[in-house]
């Protein structure tokens, strides 16, 4: 018996870790198109903040960060009461399992869907309850969720790996019905056309996590935040850690939602390098699904007009080869036949343009 193995839990005995995209070890030159990132520097109001804050780093942070949750707060006219913030929104979504699933409390997901849904469930000790999309285009059948059984169902908004983007009605007709929380995982949703914040008022079972790494460009620093009832965020405050958020990331959070002029500026040029990106693969025949995101899924298409798995697999591995990072997600039928390509800068996706036509140049040779 491996050494230590007597003493480990039951629930880590079978968990999975997650599996993040590839980070480059330091000094490794790449573009990263993998891990959706924001290609553009946060806010530059970011720096006085935090070097305003070095003198008292030998103080504990403020342990709820209340100044920040005033700050979401005002940000989406709420009250300060219906904010929590976390070390990353995948903080918030671990908490949300600790207070609303056990051994018998079930957690559910769609499927294929965001892969720190299940790990957070196995490390609570949960069962797990995949609800399969209705087809290729992942549509949501709210019956399904619905009738699943889960006691917390996570929802990704826009969908993950797709893009693609849910109606406020589809989520009011779950909500109007489901017995449980419901937490709807609005990571992308800045650079969506719609979210979920107006059903805040209508469900006090309605948990919405916001993510501070994509469109705010702090996925370095770890910031995230829920929204929902007072009465849900006390619970979850309940089992949050103490000092889960430290000073450098309340003040730098801070500087980066009050700079909308920058804000702005940054997520619309992100915007239209994705319509441009979707257009460019539109022109080679590849089939793109909707993105409300800051990344784009599409079924490439090799030089004999063929698809599939074994066509993705190859593109990926060809861009590597010439450090270009993609994702491609062989694990699910209804994924392995596509990539996932982050939105980069305007130098960084011209680059990936010519890397791909040497692909399909390739491929006719």
């Amino acid at each position: 018996m491996e050494y230590g193995a007597q003493y480990r839990s039951r629930n880590i005995c079978s968990h999975k870790a997650y599996v993040p995209g590839e980070q480059p070890v330091s000094g490794g030159e790449a573009i990263k198109l993998n891990t959706n990132e924001n290609p553009y520097p946060p806010s530059p109001e970011i720096k006085n903040a935090v070097l305003g804050e070095l003198e008292s780093l030998r103080l504990y942070p403020n342990p709820p960060a209340y100044e920040l949750r005033d700050c979401i707060s005002t940000l989406h006219g709420l009250s300060a009461q219906q904010v929590i913030v976390g070390n990353g929104s995948d903080d918030i979504l671990n908490l949300c399992t600790r207070c609303f699933s056990d051994e018998n409390l079930k957690v559910g997901m769609l499927d294929p869907s965001y892969s720190l849904y299940e790990v957070v469930a196995s490390l609570q000790g949960s069962a797990l309850i995949r609800v399969p999309f209705a087809d290729d285009a992942f549509s949501v059948d709210p019956e399904s969720v619905i009738g699943s059984g889960a006691n917390l169902f996570f929802i990704t908004s826009p969908h993950a790996p797709s893009g693609r983007e849910y109606s406020v009605d589809c989520f009011r007709q779950i909500l109007k019905e489901f017995e449980g929380i419901v937490v709807i995982d609005e990571a992308y949703a800045d650079f969506a056309e719609q979210n979920a914040l107006c059903l805040l008022d209508e469900f006090s079972n309605l948990i919405i996590t916001r993510t501070m790494s994509k469109s705010y460009s702090l996925a370095g620093l770890r910031l995230g935040y829920g929204l929902s009832s007072p009465e849900v965020v006390s619970v979850l405050d309940q089992a949050r850690d103490v000092y889960n958020v430290d000073r450098l990331a309340q003040v730098a959070a801070s500087a980066c939602l009050k700079d909308r002029v920058y804000f702005e500026k940054t997520r619309n040029e992100i915007i239209k390098e994705r319509e441009r990106l979707v257009s460019k693969l539109n022109e080679w025949k590849w089939e793109t699904s909707p993105s409300g995101a800051n990344f784009v899924f599409a079924r490439p298409v090799n030089a004999n007009g063929a698809t599939g798995p074994a066509v993705a697999k190859d593109l990926f591995e060809f861009l590597a080869s010439r450090r270009i990072l993609i994702r491609y997600f062989p694990q699910h039928e209804r994924t392995a036949s596509h990539v996932r390509i982050s939105i980069g800068n305007r130098q960084d996706m011209d680059i990936l343009y010519k890397r791909l036509m040497e692909w399909i140049h390739q491929e006719q040779q």
